[in-house]
C-alpha cells in the first residue's frame, strides 16, 4: 500500500511538473498577443502582470508567515529575498518581455530555456566545479540548437537588428534567471518553498511598480477591458498556476525530474505560436529545439540546479 502511495504521489508530481511547463509555456503567447493587438510595451506589460498576480501571492505569503512551526526570517534572509527577487522576477523579466518584442515566441522560450548551460558555467568558473566532457557534449549542443534556431528565424525576420537585439536580450535574462537560482538554493531550504516564492514574488512586485512610476505615467494603465482579461490569464495561467504546480511538484519528486518534465516546455511554445500567433513551424526549428533540451538533459543528468521560467 505504502508502495502504491508512493508510486502515486510520483506520477502526481511529475504532472504538477508538466502542467507548471504548460503554463510557463504559453506565457510567450500572451505577450505577443498583447504586444500586438494593442499600444503596449514591456514595463506596461510587466506591471499588469504583476498588479494581477500580486494579491495571490499575497495569500501565499499570509498563509505561510502565519505558520507559527516556521522559522522566523532573520535580517539576513530578507536581503536574499530581495536580492533574488530583483534578480528572478524582476530584472530577468524585464529582459525576457522586452526581449519579446523582437522576437517569435519560440525563439524567446528556446533560449530562455538554457538557464542550465550559464549555471553550469558559473559553477565550473566561479564555484570550482570539475567540467566533464559530457559537459563539453552538452554546451555544443546547447549552442548550436541556439545557432539552428536564430538563423531559421533569420530567414523570416524583417528586420534582422531587431532579431539580434532581442535574442541578446533573452539570453541576457536567461544569464540573470541563472544566478537567482543559484543563489536561492540555500534560502528556500532556510526559509521554505512555499514562503520563499510568496515573498520574493511580492517583493520582486515593488520593484516593477517603482520601475513604472519612475518611467511611465500611469495613463498608460488605461487599456481596453479585454487588455485587463488578458492581463489577468497571463498572470493567473502563466504565472500563479505554474509556480504553485511547481511548488507541489518540487514536493514529490527530485529537481532533476522536475527539469526533465520541464523540457517539454519550449516545444508546446513553438506549437502554441504556430497556432495562436501563426508563427512559422519549421524542421529546422524543431531541430535546433531537439537540440537545444538534448544538451539541457545532459546538464540537467549532472548535479546543477532546475527550475522553470520566470
Amino acid at each position: 500500500m505504502g508502495h502504491a502511495a508512493t508510486r502515486r504521489e510520483h506520477y502526481l508530481g511529475a504532472l504538477y511538473a508538466i502542467l507548471s511547463a504548460l503554463g510557463f509555456a504559453g506565457k510567450a503567447i500572451f505577450i505577443k498577443v498583447a504586444y500586438a493587438q494593442a499600444r503596449m510595451d514591456a514595463t506596461t506589460l510587466l506591471t499588469l502582470r504583476m498588479i494581477f498576480s500580486a494579491p495571490f501571492f499575497v495569500v501565499m505569503a499570509w498563509r505561510t508567515g502565519a505558520n507559527e512551526s516556521l522559522k522566523r526570517l532573520e535580517k539576513r534572509d530578507w536581503l536574499w529575498l530581495t536580492w533574488l527577487a530583483f534578480l528572478g522576477y524582476y530584472f530577468s523579466s524585464f529582459l525576457d518581455f522586452w526581449g519579446l518584442e523582437y522576437i517569435s515566441a519560440a525563439l524567446e522560450r528556446i533560449i530562455l530555456f538554457t538557464y542550465p548551460t550559464w549555471v553550469l558555467l558559473i559553477s565550473v568558473f566561479w564555484f570550482g566545479r570539475k567540467f566533464e566532457a559530457r559537459d563539453g557534449i552538452a554546451l555544443a549542443l546547447s549552442t548550436a540548437g541556439i545557432v539552428l534556431t536564430f538563423f531559421n528565424d533569420l530567414k523570416f525576420a524583417g528586420n534582422p537588428q531587431s532579431l539580434w537585439k532581442g535574442s541578446a536580450l533573452i539570453l541576457a535574462a536567461s544569464f540573470v534567471y541563472s544566478f537567482y537560482l543559484l543563489g536561492s538554493r540555500n534560502v528556500v531550504l532556510r526559509v521554505g518553498s512555499a514562503r520563499f516564492t510568496g515573498y520574493v514574488v511580492l517583493i520582486a512586485s515593488l520593484f516593477v511598480f517603482a520601475h513604472f512610476g519612475l518611467t511611465r505615467s500611469i495613463e498608460e494603465l488605461r487599456q481596453p477591458a479585454w487588455m485587463y482579461w488578458l492581463s489577468l490569464g497571463l498572470a493567473v495561467i502563466s504565472t500563479v498556476l505554474p509556480i504553485i504546480c511547481l511548488v507541489q511538484a518540487l514536493k514529490r519528486i527530485s529537481p532533476a525530474m522536475v527539469a526533465i518534465c520541464s523540457s517539454i516546455g519550449p516545444i508546446l511554445t513553438i506549437l502554441m505560436g504556430g497556432v495562436f500567433l501563426a508563427e512559422p513551424v519549421t524542421l529546422m526549428q524543431l531541430g535546433g529545439a531537439v537540440m537545444v533540451l538534448a544538451g539541457v538533459g545532459l546538464i540537467t543528468k549532472a548535479p546543477a540546479a532546475s527550475g522553470t521560467g520566470n
